[in-house]
């Protein structure tokens, strides 16, 4: 079972998203797109058909407080959905970028990156909501002290930790 995205909440959970090999194959939280473990590997979420697309992918996650957001991808374009562990109740929203290895959110800003693999760039976007929409406010070309690799950026309650080289960026939404 292959997850390209692992992020955790601070109640200890662990929330992945799953690319093709996961989805198609025979695990039934992987094959949901999205999942939500504990930290003995039980899983204690999954969408149950409330993502309004099947997901093809995950790209991006990241914790806002107690939620879990989710950037993924499908046939019918790119999402960002947010989780509501205590409920289970999933809100989400079309991506406003079609590539985003990178999000954190703070309310109604977002950042999201799309990083130049094996070199030390990224672009940056902000993104505001807007009637329920997200829509990028800003972008800016990032240089950065070293490469940047898959898996390179993490959200964590508005602010982005990217990593490129050996040094963390921390960016605030």
């Amino acid at each position: 079972m292959y997850s390209p995205y692992i992020v955790t909440d601070r109640d200890g959970g662990i929330w992945t998203s799953y690319g093709d090999e996961g989805i198609y194959g025979d695990h039934p939280e992987s094959s949901a797109g999205l999942a939500r473990w504990d930290t003995d590997g039980t899983p204690t979420w999954s969408p149950r058909g409330r993502l309004p697309v099947w997901p093809l992918g995950g790209s991006a996650g990241a914790t806002e407080e107690a939620a879990a957001w989710l950037a993924w991808y499908s046939h019918k374009g790119a999402f960002l959905s947010r989780v509501d562990p205590a409920t289970g109740d999933i809100t989400s929203y079309r991506n406003p970028l079609r590539d985003t290895d990178g999000i954190a959110v703070r309310g109604t800003r977002m950042l999201l990156t799309h990083r130049f693999h094996n070199r030390p760039g990224a672009e940056l976007s902000r993104a505001e909501l807007v009637d329920d929409a997200w829509v990028i406010t800003a972008q800016e070309k990032l240089r950065l002290p070293g490469p940047v690799v898959m898996r390179c950026a993490q959200g964590r309650d508005g602010v982005l930790w990217l990593r490129a080289g050996d040094s963390w960026i921390r960016i605030e939404a």
